[in-house]
């Protein structure tokens, strides 16, 4: 059984593959954080913004196998009649079909039946994920966000996505770890302009990080 918030067709707004579209599929569930409001002062990650309760999203519900959740998730990437029309006269070949997977915590739910499944449509399949645990073979874009209060066991990837500032989680203690690009985000809230501020000194100050934008918030889309 897969329980999912929601899923969506939209352009990938954060990190090394901003601009991107891609069919999110959002997981309901974290280990870090209920995400009830009542319960987030105790959470060991009190800062996240993201609605990932419950199944009442656009297209989500819950999924019996993988097959199924792969199929809803095939079901909302743009046919490849829509995807000729749109790349013009000289019938380039269309971009390869993007999934990102995410929360909450996609990993407590993804297996290598639901990995096979979606590759076997075609799909390059991402993952965003606090680290705290392993993903299972196959997936061809590993992103972790690292959490101060939180143990991180996955310790390599693509890209490592640092919420910025985090008190315990400096950018210092991730620089040596085996990824090939380095984010810094600076954490929106009241104080988003100042981090953002401090993000900024800091990638200037340490050319190894770059800065990312949630650009999906700028732009108003999902």
């Amino acid at each position: 059984m897969f329980v999912v918030k929601e899923i969506f067709y939209t352009l990938q707004g954060e990190g090394a593959n901003a601009g991107r579209a891609a069919v999110f599929c959002r997981f309901a569930g974290c280990n870090l954080w209920t995400g009830l409001e009542k319960d987030r002062a105790g959470a060991i990650c009190d800062f996240c913004d993201t609605d990932f309760v419950g199944t009442d999203g656009v297209g989500g519900g819950r999924f019996e196998t993988a097959e199924a959740l792969a199929e809803a998730i095939q079901a909302g990437w743009p046919n490849s009649t829509h995807l000729a029309a749109d790349l013009g006269p000289r019938g380039a070949i269309p971009a390869a079909k993007f999934v990102v997977c995410t929360g909450g915590e996609p990993l407590l739910q993804i297996t290598g039946d639901f990995v096979n499944a979606l590759h076997a449509r075609g799909f390059e399949i991402a993952i965003e994920t606090n680290g705290t645990m392993l993903p299972p073979p196959g997936i061809d874009w590993v992103c972790v966000s690292p959490k101060a209060k939180a143990g991180l066991v996955l310790k390599t990837g693509d890209e490592l996505k640092l919420i910025y500032p985090q008190p315990g989680a400096e950018p210092e203690k991730y620089t040596d770890l085996a990824f090939d690009h380095f984010f810094l985000q600076p954490m929106d809230g009241p104080q988003g302009l100042r981090n953002t501020q401090l993000a900024v000194r800091y990638c200037l100050d340490h050319p190894q990080w770059r800065l990312s934008l949630q650009t999906q918030k700028v732009l108003g889309i999902k």
